[in-house]
């Protein structure tokens, strides 16, 4: 995971070009890491689930 300041003042021209090109990589990065997360929550048992307060239904919720 990466943080990047993209306020108008901080970035010259170049930089903007390159924040907007990364925007797509970060919201890739993003999906894929709740993806990841819900396909692990999804391989617990009920009783696992319940036991770091969770249930079946609210993996999708995450």
């Amino acid at each position: 995971m990466f943080a990047l300041d993209t306020a108008p003042s901080a970035l010259g021209l170049s930089g903007r070009i390159t924040a907007l090109a990364l925007r797509p990589i970060a919201a890739f990065s993003a999906w894929n890491n709740t993806r990841l997360t819900r396909k692990s929550l999804d391989r617990l048992t009920d009783r696992e689930l319940d036991d770091i307060g969770l249930s079946r239904g609210d993996i999708y919720r995450l």
